[in-house]
């Protein structure tokens, strides 16, 4: 292992270098840090380990271009990810969904309230415009899958938090297909409680845990 250390640093150098040739791009009002940067960075040493690692006797060699190609290929990913949450901001009218650049996908969460009633899994009319335009965002970058998830919060029984969970995200998936998303893209599924993002122990952390998200990850 001790053999691999120096064309693995030495790929590692490479890639810092790159990373900071590439274009800073920030999503306004979020708190998006440079995911095209992020991207390079992962992809590249990534690729670098997977090139020192080759058992073909040239470690050094491979380490340099593994590094070079993963860098072009998470900087390419990360930058696809800047321009779509930067455009789907854009296109949305409503502040309260949220949208998280990770650097590998985008997750775009919605809270229940201005999506459903009480109990129920009717969508607002109000909302009916955002999800369309979220719908031709996800047209205008072809090459992602989306997850469409329902959480709930830990109020009622796990089975029937599980089954409202579940008929949400089918019913934003409904309309996402409806504005000519590719069902083959689409996936639909309920966690019911089972992923809280804050304590259900208060009224403001139950709030947070009913929500959908759409998570879009590029394949």
């Amino acid at each position: 292992m001790a053999l691999l250390i120096k064309p693995i640093l030495l790929a590692s150098a490479g890639v810092i270098a790159l990373a900071g040739c590439v274009t800073t791009s920030v999503v306004p009002g979020q708190p998006s840090p440079n995911r095209t940067r992020d991207g390079a960075v992962i992809g590249g040493l990534l690729g670098g380990f997977l090139g020192a690692t080759a058992s073909n006797g040239n470690q050094g060699r491979n380490a340099v271009l593994g590094a070079a190609a993963g860098a072009l290929a998470g900087g390419a990913i990360g930058s696809a990810l800047d321009a779509q949450a930067r455009d789907l901001r854009g296109a949305l009218n409503n502040d309260q969904i949220l949208i998280e650049n990770t650097g590998s996908e985008l997750i775009v969460t919605m809270p229940e309230g201005i999506l459903f009633g009480f109990d129920s899994a009717a969508i607002r009319a109000g909302l009916q415009t955002d999800l369309r335009a979220l719908a031709y965002n996800l047209n205008q970058y072809p090459n992602t899958g989306v997850e469409v998830v329902g959480h709930t919060d830990a109020d009622g029984t796990a089975s029937y938090n599980l089954d409202l969970s579940t008929r949400r995200a089918q019913a934003v998936a409904g309309v996402l297909l409806e504005a000519g998303v590719a069902p083959s893209r689409v996936r639909s599924f309920g966690r019911g409680e089972d992923q809280p993002v804050a304590s259900n122990l208060t009224t403001t952390g139950r709030q947070q845990n009913r929500r959908v998200e759409v998570i879009i990850r590029p394949r």
